[in-house]
């Protein structure tokens, strides 16, 4: 240890501290270890840094809420295809 690192911790009482991150998550979040493959990860990182700054974890985040949104809306519009498909199967081996 340096002498000033020593001076500090000499005359700081650290025993009660405790590390937490300098910016806190936001609500609602939870920590995981995922694997992203690298160019996907590096495309993200690209983003933010083309807009000046910010978060890539939250630029994924957005990225994955807009994808699920996008699976909610088509829902009807999958689910009135498939019923016209059936109803028309119907009606066409009913007309034999």
């Amino acid at each position: 240890m340096k002498e000033e690192e020593t001076e500090l911790f000499e005359e700081y009482d650290f025993s009660q501290a405790r590390q937490e991150p300098i910016v806190p998550p936001e609500p609602n979040t939870t920590q995981v270890t995922l694997r992203l493959r690298t160019d996907i990860l590096d495309w993200f990182r690209e983003q933010v840094n083309a807009r000046g700054g910010g978060s890539y974890q939250s630029l994924i985040n957005e990225a994955l809420q807009e994808y699920i949104q996008s699976q909610e809306d088509s829902f009807p519009v999958n689910l009135r295809r498939v019923i016209r498909e059936e109803l028309q199967l119907v009606t066409t081996s009913g007309a034999e």
